[in-house]
């Protein structure tokens, strides 16, 4: 929600004044006078930058709302509405869906949006998530994986394809993830095929519905949620920039995954195949009552249910003669979306996406006393739009369901914890390692211990080429990187 920016004036001020009294903000200004030249500049830049009517509005829409979601109408995926990458019926249609996808990046036609705005706080790190190393033998963070994830592909290709990376970062992330990207050569990549942008903030407002300051001459502010991503995209000119270099289709995806099959070739296929705007990998539930959200039917729309909103009796149900769960399709915020459906459908349904309301501990300045408030329990309001807000407005929805232990190992938790933390996500990914080694007719050394067997995705994006290792024997613990120096017993 930003404009540009008013020069400084005493008139200028006294207007940007009346619209925020207007607004209700008003209070925003106490003590303004007592603040040096340079924090009131930069306090009026930050102001007017700020559409306060526009804000204001989406607080009290979204607190209005806001718990009142019960007269919702929700059913669970129909059985036949999606199509199922576990049914081993469907191997002739995967290999279609993939060989339309690899034609689609062999042309040009496809993209990748990594949704990055996210610190390593609960990991313990304070740098961006993506430069995190979960302890794999070769010591790669996220973002070089899916690097040269994007690199094999170009390779499968032919090296004739490019697949433009459009990373979007946040305030706190956006400097440290370009320096990382430079510091290492964009990790093979070109420079001028990556493409950063930020994502938005909204400011933060206690329980009545006033910005909160940070402290004296700053709007305290946080991310508006990974749904900005919309409109950071157009406004950073990044929907612009893939329009000039002919891109059709776009792939888009989480940081903390690192099982991500970036600009995944198959779902991206069976998308484009099926003439879809948007599109939505699910994967199948650890259990009825796994936390996570799940792709359903929300008065006839698409949309996420969290789990939270359901009933135990709910989320047990089974289809008939089945035994499998009614409410199945786990959400792994992995997308697919055309880019005219990005350029020029969403601007037109943005003002219909929903803020959500997040209670938060925010840290703030008491504008009465100025004494800085530092809260036990939540006392205000971050506002945020979800990535999947989209759903229930698109009219061509394709959703496919795939095996979690191949594409979604999340990392959200601090080391040690045992669950979606760096020690699951590196068990993950090697044992997908030996799999692939496996399915090519390899043998692996101590395979049944979790050998640290690494597999660089510059040798493998899905286990392809690895056809050499037929019959022999690996050394359990060794990380590959070329097909001809495999260690062997």
């Amino acid at each position: 929600m930003v404009q540009s920016t008013a020069s400084f004036t005493s008139e200028s001020l006294a207007a940007l004044k009346q619209r925020y009294a207007e607004a209700g903000q008003g209070h925003v200004f106490k003590g303004f006078d007592e603040l040096d030249d340079k924090t009131a500049g930069e306090f009026f830049g930050q102001l007017s930058g700020i559409e306060v009517e526009r804000v204001t509005g989406f607080f009290k829409n979204a607190t209005a709302a806001h718990g009142q979601e019960g007269g919702d109408k929700i059913e669970p995926l129909e059985a036949g509405s999606f199509a199922s990458a576990l049914d081993s019926a469907q191997a002739d249609e995967r290999a279609q869906w993939r060989a339309e996808g690899m034609r689609l990046i062999g042309a040009n036609k496809v993209a990748v949006i990594l949704l990055a705005g996210g610190q390593g706080s609960r990991l313990g790190s304070s740098e961006p998530k993506g430069c995190y190393d979960i302890g794999l033998p070769s010591q790669s963070s996220l973002f070089a994986i899916q690097a040269h994830r994007i690199r094999r592909l170009q390779q499968l290709s032919g090296n004739t394809a490019t697949i433009p990376w459009l990373v979007m970062t946040s305030g706190p992330t956006s400097a440290a993830t370009q320096a990382t990207f430079a510091q290492a050569d964009y990790f093979g990549l070109r420079e001028e095929d990556v493409f950063f942008f930020n994502q938005g903030v909204l400011p933060c407002f206690d329980f009545d519905g006033h910005i909160l300051l940070e402290q004296a001459g700053r709007v305290a502010v946080a991310p508006n949620g990974n749904g900005g991503v919309y409109e950071a995209l157009r406004v950073s000119g990044a929907l612009d920039w893939l329009r000039e270099r002919g891109v059709e289709h776009v792939h888009s995806y989480c940081v903390d995954n690192c099982l991500v099959r970036v600009a995944d070739p198959e779902f991206v296929g069976y998308a484009a195949l099926r003439g879809a705007e948007c599109g939505a990998l699910v994967v199948p539930k650890k259990a009825w009552d796994e936390p996570v959200g799940v792709i359903c039917l929300r008065n006839s729309r698409y949309g996420v249910v969290e789990y939270s909103e359901i009933s135990s009796e709910m989320a047990q149900l089974t289809r008939d003669g089945s035994g499998e769960l009614a409410y199945n399709a786990g959400n792994i915020c992995n997308h697919y979306y055309t880019l005219d459906f990005l350029q020029h459908r969403v601007p037109e349904l943005e003002a219909k996406f929903e803020h959500h309301v997040a209670k938060k501990k925010i840290k703030h300045v008491d504008v009465e006393s100025g004494d800085l408030v530092i809260p036990t329990k939540p006392n205000g309001i971050k506002l945020e739009r979800f990535v999947f807000d989209v759903f229930p407005h698109v009219e061509r929805m394709a959703v496919l369901e795939v095996a979690r232990n191949d594409q979604f190992s999340p990392l959200k938790n601090a080391p040690g914890s045992g669950v979606d933390c760096p020690e699951t996500a590196r068990r993950d990914l090697l044992a997908q390692c030996v799999r692939f080694a496996e399915a090519a007719g390899a043998t692996i050394q101590g395979a049944e211990s979790e050998p640290a067997f690494e597999i660089s995705p510059l040798v493998s994006y899905g286990g392809e080429g690895l056809e050499s290792l037929r019959g022999k024997t690996l050394v359990g613990d060794q990380f590959i990187t070329d097909i001809e120096s495999v260690q062997t017993v």
